[in-house]
């Protein structure tokens, strides 16, 4: 069993669709790891809608192409479709972060994701859930590069949210653990 992480991010009706999403995974992969859930200023967007984005973590022995596979078919099901214009509004954006340790392309996805280290909204979240955690190819572990990262100009802040009828994420620095229903 391999841990996985995905970043989720929304800014169309976010609350509705990062729920949704939440639901989808815990029924199909039960226990997840689910970060502090994060609005942000988009980063390169002419759309002036903030996002929500957070980091989920699970364990899971399914290929690398089967769960990207399962992530873009979530997100048409949210709306998404293969010709949207890169950097337009959407309802859920799913991005396959790591598996285990994989690096280089796999099934024709590159792992680990390079928005790690070059998106405070992807990092922080990723840092605060799994500190101790070393990123696959530099092998440092995300609360070090958290610590490195110069924000520059994204911005950024924790909100409150609730899912299954408790707080999931709040704005202190706690990183959750919830089991599905």
């Amino acid at each position: 069993m391999n841990l996985v992480t995905l970043s989720l991010g929304s800014n169309i009706d976010p609350e509705k669709h990062i729920r949704l999403c939440l639901d989808a995974l815990a029924e199909t992969f039960g226990e997840l790891q689910i970060s502090r859930i994060f609005e942000s200023e988009p980063v390169g967007f002419k759309d002036s809608r903030n996002f929500y984005n957070l980091v989920v973590a699970f364990h899971s022995d399914w290929s690398v192409a089967r769960l990207q596979a399962w992530a873009k078919a979530l997100e048409m099901a949210h709306g998404r479709t293969p010709d949207m214009v890169k950097c337009s509004p959407r309802a859920l954006d799913i991005d396959l972060l790591t598996v285990g340790n994989a690096c280089g392309v796999v099934d024709d996805v590159a792992l680990p994701r390079a928005e790690i280290t070059q998106n405070a909204f992807v990092l922080q979240p990723l840092a605060e859930l799994l500190p101790d955690e070393r990123h696959p190819r530099c092998d440092t572990p995300y609360a070090t590069l958290w610590q490195r990262f110069s924000l520059g100009h994204q911005r950024l802040w924790a909100i409150d949210f609730q899912w299954q009828g408790r707080f999931v994420s709040q704005a202190d620095p706690l990183p959750r653990k919830v089991h599905a229903r």
